[in-house]
């Protein structure tokens, strides 16, 4: 088995991200090997995301999931409280998109699942003192998420409005 269908392998058996650094140290390469094959198995059609929890091959979801895009707009200190009720309605947060003024649509995959997930991401954004892609459109972005209840996505919506976090139409 080559080094790519044992990364393919890896991403298959696990039921969560594998970071490039834990891929490279079980294949004993370099984590840039590792980002080249990866980069190699989409060009052959593979599909692979990059998340900030590591690499997964897309899954579409549960059978029964559905799937919502958002328009939010908060300051870049409110993203941990926008992102927290979304996952404490049962929602997983897929992506951040926004309409870039020069290179038009711009997205970040996230796929957000708990609050541990939001906490890291946030730790991440905190370490490497990243800037928000929000912050380049004055907090307007959109979230694409995946929900298996309505009445869950309902009542997202309704929390998000309260601290006035849905964009205005």
């Amino acid at each position: 088995m080559d080094r790519k269908e044992n990364i393919l392998q890896i991403l298959q058996s696990s039921s969560k991200p594998v970071t490039g650094n834990e891929m490279a140290k079980i294949l004993g390469v370099s984590r840039q090997v590792v980002v080249q094959d990866v980069a190699i198995l989409r060009a052959q059609g593979i599909h692979i995301m990059a998340t900030p929890q590591g690499y997964l091959l897309i899954n579409h979801g549960a059978e029964n999931s559905k799937r919502a895009v958002l328009a939010v707009k908060h300051m870049p200190e409110e993203t941990e409280e926008e992102l927290n009720i979304l996952v404490d309605h049962n929602i997983r947060i897929i992506d951040v998109i926004i309409d870039h003024q020069i290179y038009g649509e711009l997205r970040g995959f996230l796929m957000l699942n708990t609050r541990a997930d939001v906490k890291k991401f946030i730790e991440n954004i905190k370490a490497e003192k990243a800037t928000l892609l929000s912050s380049l459109t004055g907090g307007v972005h959109l979230h694409t998420v995946e929900y298996e209840d309505d009445l869950n996505l309902q009542k997202a919506k309704e929390k998000l409005s309260q601290y006035n976090f849905l964009a205005k139409s």
